[in-house]
């Protein structure tokens, strides 16, 4: 493998939230980095950093000291919409789009033709078994169905590095395993990193390496074995 096999390269990342007393230090000194095809599971009880490494590996927040690097993708500008893909705990559906105007989106911001991004938007909910629901609005969806369709969302633009922050976390048990049966076939499809932070052991099982968080540093990296 080279570094253009790297998709992200965390090196001593930290992040601090406000100054002096009040400061919390969410991220200490992480140094690690996922490459194409990994999928990686982040373990770690509510508050021990997650969410904050996810955000950080994707661009959507800087460290406060240490870097990150896509060497395999290029500048911070170059990650959304299209190589980066981030499926949030909660869908951020937008209210006044329907579900194919919602998944879509980001594919326009892009500058993908309306046309392209609907078939795109299509596949990736046909993806998922949720085709019918492509006229209705995000009020006329369940909790469930609404999560599904972050993640077709996610999916539509063919990432190169998919970073999910819970993604199961407000599914049912058969429907969080349909969730992560369709992510696993589009890292295993397009070569795409995956990264997953959960609760759940159920969903760590099914990844290739567990790291494990706590408060807010990596304690350790546990290479599995896959069940799919």
């Amino acid at each position: 493998m080279t570094a253009h096999d790297v998709l992200v390269r965390c090196d001593e990342v930290a992040r601090t939230f406000g100054r002096g007393r009040t400061a919390v230090v969410a991220v200490h000194s992480v140094t690690c980095e996922v490459r194409e095809r990994q999928r990686v599971a982040i373990m770690g009880p509510s508050g021990s950093g997650k969410s904050t490494l996810l955000h950080l590996m994707a661009g959507l927040d800087l460290p406060t000291r240490g870097s990150v690097e896509w060497p395999a993708i290029g500048g911070r500008n170059q990650l959304r919409p299209g190589p980066i893909s981030v499926i949030f705990q909660g869908p951020g559906l937008i209210s006044a789009l329907d579900v194919v105007e919602n998944v879509a989106l980001p594919l326009l911001l892009a500058g993908s033709p309306p046309a392209d991004a609907r078939r795109a938007a299509h596949d990736a909910l046909a993806r998922l078994g949720l085709e019918s629901l492509g006229a209705k609005l995000p009020e006329e969806l369940s909790g469930g169905q609404a999560q599904r369709i972050a993640v077709a969302r996610g999916l539509a633009g063919s990432p190169r590095l998919i970073l999910a922050d819970e993604p199961t976390g407000q599914l049912d048990q058969a429907t969080g395993a349909e969730v992560i049966d369709v992510l696993l076939e589009a890292s295993l499809q397009s070569g795409a990193g995956l990264v997953i932070s959960t609760h759940d052991q159920a969903v760590v099982d099914r990844l290739d390496l567990m790291w494990s968080m706590r408060d807010g540093r990596l304690d350790g990296v546990e290479v599995l074995t896959c069940s799919r």
